[in-house]
């Protein structure tokens, strides 16, 4: 069988009814009864008994119980009309019920069961008949448990049996009405709380200095609920100071009843709870401070209630009453809810209403207390290392390089043309070749008509100095010297074509590279004279030409060191040297540059004009947050003007 508890103070032999009700037998009417029940405002446990006994009354039944579910397989007994002698060994008719709870419960609707037991008369059989009536609530508290109204009918046939049922069922609704009126009794009590903590607000709010505002609340405390002593302690460093007591403007911490006040608080703050004296059996906390502050000073009751910001424990309240008027449980939640609605300003004005260099050093603990503390371990370390990075920024130093794209260049660069009007025979030499002065053969010129102009002259040379020789013999001296004169000049035009089959061969005259003049294509093509054929660069002579951008020129001067590397072979360094600044911007790659020319210290075979790479100046060392700000720093200059 089911487990069955019977719970409740007033289930015995020995409850009175008298203090607040009567026995229904000696009442006049039933709506005498029910207008009791209505306005009954007594405790649960005297309400569900004398419900039960009102509605024994109103059935004609002969016993009465109300049961609920309990945890786990328990059936718990809330109420038993009339009392049982023993609660150990119930009645069947209790047992019957407790086993049909959960169905009436899961079914929610009446039961009537029959028992075995049966009275014959004259007229009709009449038993005995158990009615279960599920009830919603029958707690009178928060957990709102279901559980069932039992009542043992005896000698009754069924017609009389619906009928009780029915005015069971009407009745059963006085408990609800009675659950309203405790909801409602516990809304206005909490209503009556937050309206007392309210007004406790608003006068300290009144206030804009710390201690006249703790002093304000010790007060307002003492008046509300007759208080003996009301005490408001701060933390400081590791203890708690007394920082204002009720009536009491001046108090000398090294008096004894200060030093067990702080103590007392110490003890409710370390544990981080609330702390009373006297104590319960139940308590869980440590009390020997409390109680000696108790002894010493009373007796008093004494309670201390920690008040707390952001979940941590900032300052203690002690209240003490005189045990004859010793706080409500109402008063406690009260005072609860004070504290919390105080703390924020108490807390604020604990902070802020002290002169500048408290506030400081106040400040500074506690960030040296966060950085040494055991507490938010990555965010220190990460202000660590910020500082750490913003110190090496500001101190550590290097050598500031500003970057700036380059060109080889060649010093001397000899530019070759065509010597005469004619077609391009050859072309063995192409860009990239290293040629020798003189003796390289850069391409040639077609020389057959020279040739041929160059025989038909020389056989008119020939022919003016056989007149000659015939003028001579004939002793015709003009005639010898026109002759003479005309062979003169055709071998001055013979001169010219000779010197014109020598340019033919074209070759340059300095040692070096050519950079232009890619003519094997152009075979047989006409040239004239000035047509520009080849450029060579000389190698012994090369330089480069640096492309600065305008924000870093203010930075540079002649002389300045640096090193460059060429896109081909980035892997060596060449020192260089400034030697002129072009004053002039140019626009390079849509934007404005300056061209540095800067000697090289260095030269190598394999440099070439025309290779490109990036150069690095030292200009001297900065600081790296220098260096990685100067940029940004300059934007902000142009932009506010500064």
């Amino acid at each position: 069988m089911t487990y069955v508890e019977i719970v409740g103070e007033n289930i015995s032999n020995e409850i009175s009814m008298t203090q607040c009700f009567t026995e229904p037998t000696k009442l006049g009417s039933i709506a005498h009864h029910i207008d009791n029940l209505v306005r009954f405002a007594g405790s649960p446990d005297q309400f569900l008994q004398n419900l039960l006994s009102t509605q024994c009354y109103v059935s004609s039944a002969a016993s009465a119980s109300i049961l609920r579910l309990g945890l786990g397989d328990n059936i718990e007994v809330l109420a038993v009309y009339p009392p049982i002698s023993s609660p150990d060994s119930p009645p069947e008719w209790l047992s019957h019920a407790a086993q049909s709870v959960r169905q009436v419960v899961a079914e929610y609707k009446t039961q009537v069961i029959c028992l075995e037991s049966s009275h014959p008369t004259s007229d009709e059989m009449l038993a005995d008949y158990l009615v279960l009536i599920p009830v919603h609530d029958v707690t009178c508290d928060d957990s709102n448990r279901q559980g069932v109204a039992a009542f043992l009918i005896e000698g009754q046939n069924k017609t009389d049996v619906q009928s009780c049922c029915e005015r069971l069922e009407l009745t059963v609704g006085l408990l609800d009405i009675y659950v309203m009126r405790l909801a409602l009794h516990k809304r206005n009590e909490d209503l009556e709380q937050v309206k007392t903590a309210a007004n406790i607000v608003a006068a300290i709010g009144e206030h804009d200095r710390f201690i006249t505002t703790t002093m304000r609340l010790c007060n307002e405390v003492a008046s509300r609920w007759k208080s003996e002593r009301v005490g408001l302690g701060f933390l400081t460093g590791r203890n708690v100071q007394l920082v204002a007591m009720c009536h009491t403007e001046k108090f000398d911490r090294k008096t004894q009843l200060v030093r067990d006040i702080e103590a007392a608080m110490e003890e409710c703050l370390d544990q981080d709870t609330e702390t009373f004296y006297p104590t319960t059996e139940d308590s869980a906390y440590v009390s020997r401070a409390i109680a000696e502050l108790s002894k010493r000073h009373g007796p008093n009751m004494i309670a201390c209630l920690p008040l707390r910001n952001g979940g941590e424990v900032v300052a203690v309240l002690m209240v003490e009453c005189n045990p004859e008027r010793p706080l409500k449980p109402e008063a406690i939640e009260t005072l609860r809810l004070t504290c919390e609605l105080c703390t924020p300003r108490l807390k604020d004005l604990h902070g802020n209403d002290r002169w500048i260099g408290a506030k400081c050093a106040i400040a500074t603990r506690k960030l040296f207390a966060g950085i040494i503390g055991p507490q938010h371990t990555w965010m220190r370390l990460a202000s660590i290392l910020i500082l750490c990075g913003t110190l090496f920024l500001t101190f550590a130093k290097t050598d500031y390089r500003p970057e700036a794209p380059f060109v080889l260049q060649s010093t001397r660069q000899q530019v070759i043309v065509a010597p005469f009007d004619g077609y391009l025979s050859t072309a063995p030499t192409e860009i990239g070749n290293l040629v020798e002065p003189g003796t390289t053969v850069l391409a040639t010129l077609e020389t057959a008509e020279i040739e041929l102009e160059l025989a038909a002259v020389r056989a008119d040379k020939a022919s003016y100095i056989k007149q000659k020789a015939v003028a001579q013999r004939d002793g015709d001296t003009a005639g010898a010297q026109m002759a003479q004169a005309q062979a003169d000049k055709i071998e001055a035009q013979i001169n010219l074509l000779e010197y014109r089959l020598k340019q033919a061969t074209i070759t340059s005259d300095i040692r070096g590279l050519v950079v232009t003049g890619d003519l094997e294509r152009q075979l047989g093509a006409p040239v004239k004279v000035g047509d520009i054929l080849f450029e060579v660069a000389q190698l012994e002579s090369i330089r480069a030409e640096l492309a600065l951008p305008e924000g870093q020129v203010q930075d540079i001067i002649v002389g300045l060191e640096g090193e460059l590397a060429t896109a081909s072979y980035p892997g060596r360094k060449i020192p260089f040297v400034v030697e002129r600044i072009n004053p002039v911007a140019e626009v390079v790659n849509e934007r404005n540059v300056f061209k540095i020319r800067v000697r090289l210290q260095e030269s190598h075979d394999w440099m070439r004009p025309g290779m490109e790479g990036v150069a690095k100046i030292t200009i001297g060392r900065r600081s790296y947050g220098w260096i990685l700000t100067r940029r940004f720093v300059n934007w902000i200059r142009m932009e506010l003007w500064l």
